[in-house]
This record gives C-alpha cells, structure tokens and sequence, in this order.
C-alpha cells in the first residue's frame, strides 16, 4: 500500500486514525491502557501484509527474536551479555546477508570464475542465482533493531514493553522507507497515553506537512521519471544534452521522492500524535560534502556515525585511520543501500569526498575551506548519483562520459521545430543522424521548478519550526524548538488546492524510489 494511493488515502488512513482515537476514549481503564498502542501496531503490520503477507512471518520472527535478545542483554552480565549481544546481531546481519546480498555473491563470484576461465582457455560451470525476493523494508527494520541491541549492551535501554517495542519496529509510517528511528525517541512517545489525544494542532500541522511531501512526489518526482528513464537505459548511450538532462532529472527526482516520502512520514506520524525525526534538511544547499550528509538522509548517517563510524575509532587513532573509517563507513552505507557495485563504488565515491575534504581542510584550515564551494558538492553528489542509479558499471561509466561529449552533441527533440532558425548559425549539420530524446510534457518545466526549488525554497522544517542546526531532532526538550506557524484561512484554502491538484495528478501510482532497499 502507498501513501500516494487512493486505497491508503480514503481507506486505511482514516479507518485506523478513527480506531485510534476511538479506543483513547476507553484507554482511561486499567484494562484498556494499551487498546490505542495495540491497534496501531495491529495496523501497522496489515500494512506491511499488503504487500507480500508470506514475509509478514518472517517480520514477526525478526520483532520476537530481537525483544527477547533485549530482554536477555538487559539480564545478562560478563562474557555471558558479549555471547548474547554477538549472537543476536550474527542472526540480523544474516538474514539480511540471505535475503540482500546472496545473490550479488553469487554474481560476483561467477564472474571472477568466468574472466579466470577466459584466461586460463577453459570454461566454469556457474553457481545458479538463488529465487530471493527481498523483503520490503528489510534494511530499515534490521537497523533499528541492532541499534536497540547495542544499547541494550551498552545499558542505555529503560523500556521494554512488548506491544511498544512490535509498535516500535513496525510503525506503519517509516516502516518501508524510514527515517530510521531510535528507541529512545519512539518508545516513550508509544507508552505516553496523552499522544493518543485527538489534537486540532497535530491535525493542523500533520495534514500540511502530508500534503507538501505528496505534491513533491506526485507533481515534481514523478514527472522527473520520464526524462531520466531513457538515459539510464542500458545501451542507451546518451550524448551531452541528454545525458545532463536525464542525471539533473534523476538528481532531482530522487531528492523529492525521498523528501516527500520523509515529509509525508513526518505528517502521518504527526497525525497520532507521534513525533518522527527530520530526514531532510535541503541537503543541495550544502557548503561541503560533509554538511551534505547532516543533510541528506539525517537519520542513516546518524546510525552510520553512531554506530559504524565512531566504533571502528572515528577520529581518535590518527589521521590516516580516520582516512580509513570514513572509507569504511561510506563504503558500507552504499552496501547497504543496494547489493551491487554500483552502490559499493556510489559509496566510494561519497568516502573518497570525505577524505579529500578532510585533507583539504586539515593542509589549509578550516577557514579556507571556501574552496569547496556548495555547486562543486552539488557536483560531485550528481557525479555519484549516476552510480547509484545506472544498471550496472559500465552504463554508468558510459553515461559520466557523456556528460564531457564522449557520444557526441545533440539537442533534444524538443528542440528540433527550431532546427532552421539555427541553421543559420552553424548547427543544422549536427542534427544529421543524431538520436533524440522526447522531451514532450511536463518534464523541462517540472525540472527547472524542481531545481528553484531546491536551491531557493525554504524546506519544510524552515516552513514549520524555528529550526536550530544544532538540535537533531524535534523532540527534544521544552524551548529548544518552538512552533512559527499557525495555520490562516489562506494557508488552509491553498493546502487544499495543493492536494486536490496531487489527487487529480494521480494518474498513475509509482512506487517510492527507497522501497528497493
């Protein structure tokens, strides 16, 4: 089920918001206490059946085996609490090595076995590929989970209560996609019964941010798709202006795919009175590539920093481990985005950006690090996106290429009606045999509102919150966050304009860009 779908819209959204708050009114009962935090979790996980219900088991498994390792870590002592902890996250990390990356072993290992074969004059027999169909939203919940194991050893987790930890894991708003959240933020939220209170203000603000991050998926990133498709098409071998074209398309659509996913997550969650952390912080504003990843996808390279990063010895064994750690951690963090060497150079890519940031920054200070101006980050962000995206290595390399002139110099058939007018200064000739791109519809308009958009426009928190950069999360503390905004008579008309136009731009129902990994 998509939260850009009808069926979502007008059907389960508005049934189990009505149970929710229904059973709040019986929550006042001893009996009832947990009636509001059982049906959301009861929800939550028909959410995740309607996908493919013969994983919903295996979700289940994942949710009990993880609350009993907690349970154990926070009874266990010594050695004993070690073999504990190591055992539980042997068995996430190989469900989600079975189950993400069997088969990209396979492949890899095949390959090796064919160019040593080619190489020796003699064939090899291959491994067969394994019938693995991956689980949606299996690299969120497995997250989520080993960070709840780790404080769990590390002695930081005081809640434990069972239908709060399955609401924990299985909230139907981050489930598929993220953010990826913590039990310190969320658990507490779940047992607060006062959250299960309807609120005009969470439904003031929770429908608004919904309704900003479905217009950023339905009318921007959507009709972005068309002009990136053809570019990255294996053998596609676009020229200059198609290949700018098609990665500024799929630059752009993946940001507000993504950012809309997040905003409507935020505004669902909001909904229930539950607060969700941000995601996003217009990540394409960015000064460094560094100050990109406190903006991009806040939530995972929080983890990755946390958890990843800083256990491997972060910043304290030297410089040249620190070099290391950074490679490390991003290299990982592409793995963990998808099972292939795209994502592992994509990842690479985004280590190596570190670094030389790093060493940039440690040779010249800090003060001349002006020289990493925010489009040279914009650059090499869109550089690794066409890593990320492309089919396999080699289209990608193809499609980098294109983007100096290595297939040559067309204009897009859009342009072509100008043809004769451009004759005259030269450029007939280069239309000769040249094959086009259509750029019909909304496309070329939609991307340059999208880039506007990006660069210019005040992101969602900047709209909601009187965001400070230092706090992370929209839950902290009393008086560190403080709303600026109050719903008017004109917002309220134009944010329902905003979601009558999403509803009749529904025209085809696309999936999330961040449900393949």
């Amino acid at each position: 089920m998509l939260f850009n779908s009808f069926a979502f819209l007008f059907a389960y959204l508005p049934i189990v918001l009505a149970g929710y708050f229904l059973l709040d009114r019986r929550a006042s009962c001893a009996s009832w206490r947990l009636a509001p935090a059982v049906w959301l979790a009861l929800a939550s996980l028909f959410f995740y059946a309607w996908w493919d219900v013969r994983y919903l088991p295996l979700l289940l498994v994942s949710i009990c085996v993880n609350y009993g390792a907690g349970r154990l870590l926070g009874a266990s002592a010594g050695a004993a609490r070690k073999r504990v902890l190591v055992a539980a996250l042997a068995l996430n990390l190989g469900l989600l090595a079975y189950y993400k990356y069997a088969n990209f072993f396979i492949d890899s290992v095949n390959a090796i076995a064919e160019l040593a074969g080619a190489r020796a004059g003699a064939g090899s027999l291959p491994w067969p590929g394994l019938a693995i169909i991956l689980p949606i939203g299996i690299s969120f919940f497995t997250f989520t989970q080993i960070a709840f194991l780790v404080d769990c050893y590390r002695g930081e987790v005081r809640e434990y209560h069972f239908i709060h930890y399955v609401l924990f894991v299985s909230y139907f708003p981050h489930l598929i996609a993220g953010p990826v959240l913590h039990h310190r933020d969320m658990m507490p939220q779940f047992a607060d019964p006062a959250n299960a209170h309807p609120r005009a203000a969470n439904f003031a603000i929770g429908l608004s941010i919904f309704t900003i991050g479905l217009a950023k998926k339905v009318l921007i990133a959507d009709n972005l798709s068309p002009l990136a498709i053809p570019v990255f098409a294996a053998g596609a071998t676009p020229a200059l202006i198609e290949a700018w074209i098609g990665v500024l398309a799929y630059t752009f659509q993946l940001y507000f795919d993504f950012s809309g996913y997040s905003d409507m997550a935020i505004g669902l969650s909001r909904l229930f009175g539950v607060k969700l952390p941000l995601n996003f912080n217009s990540p394409y504003k960015a000064a460094n590539i560094a100050d990109f990843w406190r903006r991009w996808h806040m939530t995972l390279s929080r983890f990755l920093r946390d958890y990843l990063y800083i256990p491997l010895g972060g910043s304290r064994c030297g410089v040249a481990m620190r070099y290391r750690n950074l490679m490390l951690t991003m290299l990982l963090g592409g793995l963990w985005h998808g099972a292939g060497w795209t994502f592992v150079i994509w990842g690479g890519l985004h280590g190596l950006y570190l670094v030389l940031q790093q060493a940039w920054q440690r040779v010249f200070g800090a003060a001349r690090s002006r020289c990493w101006p925010a489009i040279l980050t914009f650059l090499a962000v869109m550089l690794a996106w066409i890593f990320f995206r492309a089919p396999d290595v080699a289209t990608a390399w193809d499609i980098a290429g294109a983007l100096v002139g290595a297939n040559g110099v067309s204009l897009p058939r859009g342009l072509v009606s100008h043809a004769a007018s451009l004759a005259q200064w030269g450029l007939h000739p280069a239309f000769d045999g040249i094959r086009w791109i259509e750029l019909a519809g909304p496309g070329l308009p939609v991307l340059l509102c999208a880039m506007l958009l990006a660069f210019k426009a005040p992101n969602t928190q900047e709209i909601f919150f009187l965001y400070e950069p230092a706090i992370e999360r929209i839950f902290q503390p009393a008086g560190r966050w403080a709303f600026s905004w109050r719903p008017t008579r004109r917002w309220s008309v134009g944010c329902a304009g905003l979601f009558v136009a999403c509803i009749f731009g529904m025209n085809r129902v696309t999936e999330f860009l961040y449900f393949q990994f």
